[in-house]
């Protein structure tokens, strides 16, 4: 049986208000998902995935034009483009569950605890009935440390986490995933898809998930429906060669006459409340001016934190921090949507123009720079999320600031976007520019970065150049092949 069956349906949002200017997201999209299914969603960012998915949980469905037939757990919720409204809100809250992109818009409560049980308790769930699933749930997904834990201390992995814990708990027949690995280190992403696939396959709930790495889950997909080309994989020796020229003058940098750092701590500590545990304890590192420094490390152990610290959006309680560069400096946060305040692409870009100096033509170039130019007359919240990380790093580029502080640049990008990526990096590096970045992308981490901090239960274990990093690490390793290497080469 078909638990999902969408026939010829297409979308468009409104451009400026008028239908004669909306663009078409989706067009004549033809789906049928079993019953049981692990269905897999691909295709380049802004293709149409979060869309698809959003319109099939009717209080998420996207606002704008419609054509075509989704029927849902063998209820319509659209027909010849007019929408059904035939599932009640009830149901479809505990029989489709939705585990978004961005972590931070789903969560609601200030624990862990209560965000889970959010949901049981606006389906008036009895309370020992509520009690036993979270348990249930928390012990299946191995989060019962955090249970008591304030949700806004938790890392951008953990919280979906806590997201896909407060689904589960209401024991949905159908859950929707939008790339919901973005944000998770490498050992995390595995033991995601791992509890993924036994949410599938024990439990026997129909998963339908967007990714831009079908890889990670081609062992577990019964089904993978390819909504436009996501390029080829590309060997790491080859762009190891290829890029063996800039290594070694990379390296000849980093062993030559020291400028000043652009940034310097000593003795760094941080923690967000006064009798809580420390969250960075100790931290020396040193940032050097020109130079893309990233820094991984698994989820919880402060990266994010780190970056508001050197940024000094947080203030450290103990130790020294120097930033030479603060007067000229942006920084891109975990959730870009941070920055957006305007009703559409096109005025996000504007808005900084007269504090900034830059001009109207300067816009225009990052429109068409990073593939934005079709949706300018588009609100930035109903752009996929790999098109709002475009968008963030757009405005930020326009500042023109010496010192760029990015928390997870490629999350939601395909390949294609994350190679523009890193050449954009080096390119603000070569002009003199200096970089700080954290990323769970490890193959982003070595095509563009120069050195390489690792960060473990609030300190910096190593900090090396980009080379030695990764022949020395066990864990911390980018892929054999990946597309991004494919789109680099």
């Amino acid at each position: 049986m078909a638990i999902v069956d969408v026939c010829g349906f297409s979308f468009a949002y409104p451009g400026d208000g008028a239908d004669r200017d909306a663009a078409w997201v989706l067009r004549d999209v033809t789906l049928s998902v079993e019953e049981g299914s692990f269905c897999v969603l691909t295709g380049p960012t802004g293709c149409g995935k979060t869309t698809l998915l959003r319109s099939l949980k009717p209080e998420l469905a996207p606002v704008g034009k419609r054509a075509g037939r989704v029927d849902v757990l063998g209820i319509p919720l659209v027909i010849d483009g007019g929408t059904a409204d035939s599932m009640a809100p009830r149901d479809s809250a505990a029989l489709i569950g939705y585990v978004m992109q961005d972590p931070d818009a789903q969560i609601v409560c200030d624990t862990v605890w209560h965000e889970i049980a959010f949901g049981l308790e606006n389906i008036g769930m009895p309370q020992d009935a509520m009690r036993r699933r979270i348990a249930e749930v928390a012990h299946f997904l191995g989060i019962e440390p955090w249970m008591r834990a304030n949700t806004e201390t938790l890392s951008g992995g953990q919280k979906q986490l806590v997201n896909l814990a407060g689904v589960l708990a209401l024991r949905p027949r159908l859950l929707l995933l939008d790339e919901p690995t973005a944000q998770l280190d490498p050992n995390a992403r595995r033991l995601f898809l791992m509890a993924l696939e036994r949410v599938n396959r024990e439990l026997g709930i129909t998963v339908i998930m967007a990714t831009h790495a079908p890889e990670d889950v081609e062992r577990m997909a019964t089904q993978r429906v390819e909504m436009g080309p996501i390029g080829e994989p590309g060997k790491r020796a080859d762009v190891e060669r290829a890029l063996l020229t800039r290594w070694g003058g990379r390296r000849a940098l980093l062993n030559g006459p020291q400028p000043v750092p652009a940034i310097e701590t000593q003795e760094v500590f941080f923690r967000y409340e006064r009798t809580a545990p420390w969250v960075l304890r100790g931290v020396d590192v040193r940032v050097r001016q020109g130079s893309v420094h990233a820094f991984v490390g698994g989820n919880g152990c402060g990266k994010s934190t780190l970056l508001k610290v050197l940024s000094g959006i947080a203030k450290p309680q103990r130790g020294r921090l120097d930033n030479a560069l603060r007067a000229s400096q942006a920084m891109l946060p975990q959730d870009p949507k941070t920055l957006f305040a305007c009703d559409s692409v096109a005025e996000e870009l504007d808005e900084w123009r007269q504090r900034c100096g830059y001009a109207k033509a300067d816009e225009a170039k990052m429109l068409e720079r990073f593939g934005l130019a079709a949706h300018a007359a588009q609100h930035p919240y109903d752009l996929s999320g790999g098109q709002q990380q475009k968008l963030a790093f757009a405005k930020l580029l326009l500042t023109g600031a010496r010192l760029l502080l990015l928390d997870e640049p490629t999350k939601g990008l395909d390949a294609q976007a994350c190679a523009d990526a890193v050449r954009i990096v080096r390119g603000l590096a070569d002009e003199g520019r200096t970089v700080a970045l954290v990323t769970h992308d490890l193959d982003f981490a070595f095509a563009c970065a120069d050195e390489v901090s690792m960060l473990f239960d609030g300190e910096i274990a190593c900090t090396q150049p980009t080379g030695d990093f990764f022949v020395e690490n066990l864990v911390y390793r980018p892929n054999g092949e990946s597309r991004l290497f494919g789109a680099l080469l």
